[in-house]
């Protein structure tokens, strides 16, 4: 799996298979009391598409991994006591079942592990290129509910806002 891993970050976006256990593990730290890992998982029907058999993610990945890394930043900005993030996207096609984005937190306290990783993900899908074509029974295409790309919200921007 590619990586951009400092001690306590972890960004990926790879065409291999996502490893869960491995990202977990690697999350817990022995001065957190809670790990936080949400696995989005292709699955076989979207609105409108049943009998889904394939998903294929692109990426620009020159803007993919600052913007992952980004979101790191933020969330360790808004959640300072967390302890160990990782945020990962797989590239290529998927099976059903298999794992497409994982965003895995630890800290002390739960509170704070499930906050900062619900913000991962949702700004993930909000403001990371990556577009994800379906294959399904009856055809295929680009998925829908296709949005613009926004950058990162920061709490510096908010405070500048807010003066």
């Amino acid at each position: 799996m590619a990586l951009d891993q400092s001690d306590d970050s972890w960004v990926v976006l790879t065409p291999d298979e996502l490893q869960i256990g491995e990202i977990y593990d690697w999350c817990v730290h022995r001065a957190g009391g809670a790990v936080v890992l949400f696995s989005g998982t292709a699955r076989d029907h979207a609105e409108g598409r049943d009998g889904v058999s394939l998903l294929e993610y692109e990426a620009y990945e020159e803007h993919v991994e600052p913007r992952l890394q980004a979101i790191v930043d933020e969330m360790r900005t808004l959640w300072p006591d967390i302890l160990r993030v990782a945020v990962g996207h797989r590239t290529g096609p998927l099976k059903i079942g298999e794992s497409s984005v994982v965003v895995a937190v630890s800290s002390p306290h739960r509170p704070e592990a499930f906050e900062a990783a619900r913000f991962g993900i949702d700004t993930l899908k909000a403001t990371v290129p990556i577009w994800k074509r379906e294959v399904w029974k009856d055809g295929e295409d680009w998925a829908l509910g296709a949005q613009d790309i926004s950058e990162v919200p920061s709490t510096q921007q908010k405070q500048e806002r807010s003066l």
